[in-house]
């Protein structure tokens, strides 16, 4: 069927209560690959009216603008960060911003088309199976089975109603018909080791019917859903591994149109899909210059994989993981380090700030910073990351995550204070300071009182003003793009999370003048032991 917004139908300006996304009930309903989503974007300033491809349109108000734009847009990252609100609203893909001739009243009037479906194909024969019949009821849980008896049970009908039918047909065949009484009984056991395999099976997948109703609920109508053979297919049967993470491997494929991508195959027996659920519910509320973008997935039971844009240069591990600093900062030059880290800076501040939701990454570290063909650095592998309203400081955490040398001291310990966005802050003040550094903050083979050494000993160096150990022939630009690094690094890892900046602050920081830079407090620094929790993505 095509259904439409009623509050979109007298206009493209709804209320201010109203400015919310276009939802459906995936109970019962799921997009058509046809449809395609169009942002809506209010209260636009004037500087952002030069974008090529961004249409216009008016909502009675004096120096206001507004535009409209598909998914494919090139300029949506600028109105996204400068535009006070948007909506997004699916259309049919063969009129969005296609057909000139069609205005924008017109295209949203025409909806979107969407199916229904029946998800609880396994439930109804459980149902059936002991008796009852299949029912919907749609004023409280959707699914009901109706038993013989006039009971309404939510999956299947109870022991005690299949009793009260068994004393009726005794009652009725008469209480001396011995074979009849035991005939009953054999079929009353087989019926109810049949329910008992009924719900094995629905226990067996109930993660996979779970994984299934998220990608209902959240799957963005831009992602391609793909089969495993497709995977084996555009991987050449993973013959090229790209690297090894906690949760699985990454292997590069190539798509039939020629695009090459990153193809991350989950491991089935990591977790109960938490990993394939973070990467898709964060990742695909995301759209920025510096975050990794989502292709695509494959969902087969325990068969699960995301396909990626491919970053032909790898991960920023490689770069500044030498050793030595007169070695690492050549590999990129000084000035294309700086513009990483200020480019990892601008995507962080995206996270948690440019999204309706707050997200959390908790494992910013060089191995998940990966880097195009020009050096341009894209946050990835969300696969730690929390979703967080924008409007709470503090979120809960049961047990720590991330990588041991980059978590920051209250994800491990509350007793430093709350968890929160400037956790991820701390992580990038260590990986900045390995940036520069040009070796890891922590050394695996000394004992736990000393861990993190680089930060102690770059930071008793840079007070008493001696020699960094860098190279003597760098420029004064260079000097002060080193030296502003190191700054923002230690103001980052300040043990009290208060005492951290912003993401905000950050680029404000490197891109200002040096001479407003202060010697921040020496942090108290420290990593938690070893034998970190569970959702630790490494511990080494």
């Amino acid at each position: 069927m095509t259904i439409a917004r009623l509050d979109l139908l007298n206009g493209p300006c709804p209320s201010t209560p109203k400015f919310v996304n276009t939802t459906l009930d995936f109970n019962n309903f799921d997009y058509q690959p046809t449809d395609q989503n169009l942002t809506l974007f209010y209260d636009c300033p004037s500087e952002v009216s030069g974008l090529d491809g961004a249409k216009n349109f008016s909502c009675g108000l004096d120096n206001t603008a507004n535009y409209f734009v598909n998914e494919s847009f090139t300029g949506i990252d600028e109105l996204f960060e400068k535009c006070h609100r948007h909506i997004r609203v699916p259309v049919l893909g063969s009129t969005a911003l296609i057909n000139e001739s069609l205005g924008l009243q017109k295209v949203l009037n025409q909806g979107f088309d969407v199916d229904y479906h029946n998800s609880w194909a396994i439930t109804c024969l459980g149902c059936e199976d002991s008796g009852g019949t299949c029912g919907f009821n749609s004023s409280s849980h959707p699914f009901v089975c109706l038993c013989r008896d006039g009971d309404r049970q939510p999956l299947f009908c109870s022991k005690h109603t299949r009793t009260k039918n068994i004393k009726l047909i005794v009652g009725l065949a008469g209480l001396g018909l011995g074979v009849l009484l035991t005939c009953i009984t054999i079929c009353w056991l087989r019926r109810k080791r049949s329910i008992t395999s009924i719900q094995f099976f629905m226990k067996k997948t109930k993660n996979e019917l779970d994984l299934e109703a998220f990608i209902r609920n959240y799957g963005p109508l831009a992602l391609t859903r793909y089969k495993f053979s497709d995977i084996k297919k555009f991987t050449n049967s993973f013959k090229v591994k790209l690297g090894q993470g906690g949760y699985g491997a990454v292997y590069k494929g190539e798509l039939l149109n020629g695009h090459l991508v990153a193809v991350k195959v989950l491991n089935a027996s990591k977790g109960n899909g938490d990993e394939f659920i973070n990467e898709v519910a964060s990742i695909s509320r995301t759209s920025h210059v510096n975050i990794v973008a989502l292709l695509g997935f494959c969902l087969e039971g325990q068969k699960r994989a995301l396909i990626y844009e491919f970053m032909p240069n790898g991960s920023l591990e490689k770069f500044i993981h030498s050793g030595n600093i007169e070695t690492t900062i050549p590999l990129l030059g000084l000035e294309k380090l700086f513009q990483i880290a200020i480019g990892i800076a601008r995507g962080l501040e995206y996270l948690h700030r440019g999204c309706n939701t707050r997200i959390l990454h908790f494992d910013i570290k060089p191995h998940n910073i990966l880097l195009d063909e020009d050096f341009l650095p894209k946050i990835s592998d969300f696969g730690l990351a929390k979703l967080s309203p924008r409007n709470e400081s503090n979120i809960s955490m049961a047990v720590a995550r991330g990588t041991i040398g980059y978590i920051a001291p209250e994800v491990f310990n509350r007793n430093f204070g709350g968890v929160s966005h400037k956790s991820d802050v701390y992580s990038y003040g260590m990986m900045i300071l390995e940036m520069v550094g040009g070796r890891k903050n922590i050394d695996v083979g000394i004992s736990n009182t000393s861990e993190i050494y680089f930060p102690h000993w770059i930071y008793k160096r840079l007070e008493q003003h001696n020699d960094l150990g860098f190279p003597d022939n760098m420029t004064i630009e260079e000097n002060a793009m080193v030296r502003k690094m190191i700054l923002v690094g230690l103001w980052c890892i300040q043990t009290n999370p208060f005492d951290r900046p912003s993401m905000s602050k950050v680029i404000e920081m490197l891109e200002g003048n040096i001479e407003a830079l202060q010697i921040p407090p020496k942090p108290f620094l420290s990593s938690p032991p070893r034998s970190l929790g569970e959702e630790s993505s490494t511990t080494c």
